[in-house]
This record gives structure tokens, sequence and C-alpha cells, in this order.
């Protein structure tokens, strides 16, 4: 029988996935912020491992604009490749170990349940492979899934929203106890732990996971708290925070919690709040990429996660531009784990 396996992200990576922002997409309005914004991560990658890049104008351009602003250039991978969008961790491949070998888990991304068009965007890992981008196997799948919607902890424990992965826009045709099994099958975990409670204002995902709460190790779980009683934001998220707290590890130990705090309410043109927070940070090989916004709980944020990561580098990167469009540091990126020793 194949062994299954996906590494929690704080496993040995190889790659970081983005797929740039276009000039003419979502982000036109903001368009010179939103690039810097990507420059500034892709930059901080660069640090600590490879980027894998996907780009619909030419690779030279971006690729001498990268360095120039100091990314290394031996740890550039970039592909001409057209895309829809910009959030990676939804459309790029979810990269399994199958028998201890690599391979990409190509799920259906349907625009987070048909609100987006996403018909480029969810051919991306099948093209990249015919590019050469990959040299794992890539195995296509009829299940809608995005990357956002999951968190495990590498010892068979998956955390997930009731909200998102129960939506009918996803896979209606499934029961609870289908989808739980798709997710131990695909993934080979033991156990589904479900979230009922936990949403940003703004969040058009149906309540994507690491929007909200993140596993940092197998025994901690760093969580969007909120403790303004007038924020409407509060009673969910303290719902959420108690629903965290009666979870047990797989040894029946309560998990370490760590809340973050709550950024001020950031709003887009049009008044509608947006989804900030400071869940949605990125663990790179030897970092952790942390969303800021120009408020004043930035830096207690990342003095929090600073405690939890001491064997990493905690780094804020400014997302004031890349929240305009409902997203943030962790929906931009997809992490490739790295094989194991002998295997590729």
């Amino acid at each position: 029988m194949t062994r299954r396996y996906l590494p929690p992200e704080w496993a040995p990576q190889s790659a970081v996935m983005l797929t740039w922002p276009r000039a003419d997409g979502d982000f036109a309005r903001h368009f010179d912020a939103v690039e810097h914004n990507f420059v500034a991560i892709a930059v901080a990658i660069t640090r600590f491992q490879d980027v894998h890049i996907n780009y619909g104008l030419d690779p030279a351009e971006l690729r001498n604009r990268l360095v120039q602003a100091g990314a290394h250039p031996a740890r550039l991978r970039i592909y001409r490749i057209d895309s829809n969008d910009v959030w990676a961790r939804d459309h790029g491949p979810i990269t399994v170990l199958s028998d201890g070998r690599p391979l990409h888990l190509d799920f259906v991304f349907n625009g987070w349940g048909g609100k987006f068009n996403a018909t480029l965007d969810t051919q991306l890992t099948r093209k990249l492979a015919d590019l050469g981008a990959w040299t794992a196997p890539v195995s296509t799948l009829d299940f809608v899934l995005e990357g956002g919607g999951i968190e495990v902890d590498g010892c068979g424990t998956l955390l997930t929203t009731e909200r998102c992965l129960l939506a009918p826009t996803r896979n209606p045709a499934l029961s609870r106890d289908q989808i739980e099994a798709v997710l131990k099958r695909e993934f080979g975990v033991e156990r589904v732990l479900w979230l009922r409670h936990g949403d940003l204002l703004g969040d058009d995902t149906d309540g994507h996971i690491d929007t909200i709460a993140r596993f940092c190790d197998a025994h901690t779980i760093a969580y969007q708290a909120c403790d303004d009683q007038s924020d409407p934001h509060y009673a969910d998220l303290k719902a959420m925070a108690d629903e965290l707290a009666a979870f047990r590890t797989r040894d029946g130990s309560p998990y370490d919690l760590v809340p973050l705090p709550l950024p001020g309410a950031i709003h887009d043109e049009d008044g509608r709040r947006l989804p900030a927070g400071y869940a949605n940070f990125l663990i790179l090989n030897g970092a952790v990429l942390v969303p800021t916004y120009g408020d004043a709980h930035d830096e207690p944020a990342l003095d929090r996660l600073r405690d939890v990561f001491e064997d990493r580098e905690v780094i804020g990167i400014d997302c004031r531009a890349l929240i305009q469009q409902y997203g943030s540091l962790h929906c931009v990126t997809m992490q490739i784990p790295a094989a194991p020793a002998g295997r590729s």
C-alpha cells in the first residue's frame, strides 16, 4: 500500500512558489504598491531558499529587477506562464511524499466556490510540469480544495473549518465523512479537527484556516484573537478560541495556544473591512515571514511569534497593499517541500 505524508510547513523546503500580479488584474488600482509588496516577499525568501515565480511577461526583466532589489540570483526560478490572479496558496500544488518521494497533488481550484474566474489558475500545476518546472510527478484529482483551507501538524492531524470544506460550492455531492476520507487518503492523516467558528470580515474564501489558526509545531497553535468586545469579530473569535482550547493532541494533552492580537480595522475604498490578521504568516527554512499593516499591534504580534519560533528569524513584511484584495502573505505563497535525502 502506498504511504502518503504531507509535511508540515516547518519541514525542510526546496522553494516557495509565487504567482506575480498582473497590471490588468484585480490589483490594477494598487498595482505599483502590490508589486513592491511582492518584490519584498521574493527578496526575503531568497535569503533562505529558492523562490519559484510564475510570471506572464519576460522572465529576464523580472529577474533583473529582483536582483537589483537584493534577491539572491541563484535562488530565482522564474517561469513564463499565464494566470488569473496571485493566490498561489490555493492554485499551487499541495506536495506530499508518496512512499518517500515528492508528488504534486493537483486539486480543482474553482475560484473559492465560483466567486472568481480561475480557468488559468487551475491549470497552472499541470502546465508547469509541461514547462519542466517540476521533476516530481503530478496527480490530478477531481476534488475541489485550496491549500489555504488545511493545516497539518506532521503527526497525523489535519485542522480545517466547516465553513470552507463543507461549503456547497466546493464538493456538494460529498458528505462530511466522505470529504474527511479524501483528506485522510490523500494526505496520510489519521484524524481531522473541524472548527465551526472563526472568520475575518472581508474574507471571501469561506473561512480558510490559514487566516485564523496555524500549527507552529505538533503541540502549538497560533490563532487570531480579539480582545476588543466592541469589535464585530469578538464573539466569533472568542468561540473559536474556546474550540481550540477543547482540542487535544494525539497524546491527549491540550495544545499550547498562542493568541495573536487583531490589527485595527482597515477598509477599502468602498468601506468594506479587509481581513487583516497576523495568523497568515509563512514559515521558511530559517525564518517566518509575518504580514504587518503599519499598526500598533504589529510589534506585539511579531514578539509573540518570536517566542514560538526561537530557531527562526521572524521578519515583518508590510502587506497593506496586498490586503486590498482580501488576502495576505500566506495566501500568495505555496511552499514546495524538499525531497528526503536520496530521493527526488
